[in-house]
């Protein structure tokens, strides 16, 4: 059963693994939905060594049709990925970001799920980094690492269907409180929620942009049961919330293509504040 250290790491233990020598592979996964490419940010400031990782164009695979707005890529992309990032067998990967743990999550959730092991989440991002920052772009020497699952919506970390998260015991759904209530909906065709789903934003879970202590997690995300998935726009902020359920030992299932899948399906929707 893993534990929040297994899942995050703060900027202390990071910067005294950097002190001390300890093989880390840091990845930059600097996003935001409405600035997408975070390349000029990474190259103002980042970790040092860290090389950027775009969630756009290496984290999805906009190829596929009919699973919503960020497909999962297939494990030989993210294997053929991780190598440019130079991502090696056997070193502890750290991943990071600027905006919500968004990026960060979303590089946790599909790097886990194709196999790799020791992905670890920095809390509190960028913004809880008190050492050096670098400038320019890292270029590292080619990775080793080889994935173990290619199917990523069948590999190490559970998904769910648009047919399973309408059945699931405990659906949550991740997005801001007025998009699952209706009100507005800045990307998709249709505003709404899941019927069923209850609304936990993964905003919620986070205060000045680091994890909340276990028991407000606990409090925030109420009771869920053995079959819990989660959902948010395009299956990327819902990556944070499986962390934290699985940081605090519950198997959380994603819904990839959340919203953005099931509101472009005319599924039965939503409104308001209570899940039905």
């Amino acid at each position: 059963m893993a534990s929040r250290a297994d899942v995050f790491i703060t900027a202390d233990e990071l910067a005294r693994r950097l002190d001390s020598g300890d093989l880390t592979t840091l990845l930059d996964v600097r996003w935001e939905l409405s600035r997408p490419d975070g390349t000029e940010a990474y190259r103002r400031g980042h970790l040092p060594g860290a090389v950027y990782v775009s969630l756009d164009d290496e984290l999805s695979d906009h190829t596929v049709a009919g699973r919503g707005r960020h497909p999962l890529p297939s494990g030989a992309a993210v294997q053929a990925a991780a190598r440019r990032w130079g991502v090696r067998t056997g070193v502890p990967i750290v991943v990071y970001d600027d905006w919500n743990r968004a990026g960060s999550a979303r590089a946790w959730w599909v790097l886990t799920a194709a196999g790799i092991p020791d992905v670890r989440i920095l809390d509190g991002g960028l913004s809880a980094w008190r050492g050096e920052l670098h400038t320019g772009t890292a270029v590292p020497e080619a990775g080793d690492v080889t994935v173990a699952h290619d199917d990523l919506y069948a590999g190490a970390l559970p998904t769910v269907t648009a047919e399973q998260a309408a059945t699931a015991e405990t659906l949550l759904d991740a997005r801001a409180p007025e998009r699952y209530r209706g009100e507005t909906e800045p990307v998709d065709p249709v505003a709404g929620h899941i019927p069923g789903a209850r609304n936990v934003p993964s905003t919620a879970l986070l205060t000045d942009g680091a994890l909340l202590p276990a028991a407000a997690l606990q409090q925030t995300i109420g009771t869920v049961g053995d079959d819990t998935a989660v959902y948010c726009g395009s299956g990327v902020t819902a990556s944070l919330t499986v962390a934290v359920l699985v940081s605090q030992g519950i198997d959380a299932a994603l819904f990839p293509g959340s919203w953005s899948q099931w509101s472009a399906e005319a599924r039965p929707v939503a409104v308001g504040e209570q899940p039905r």
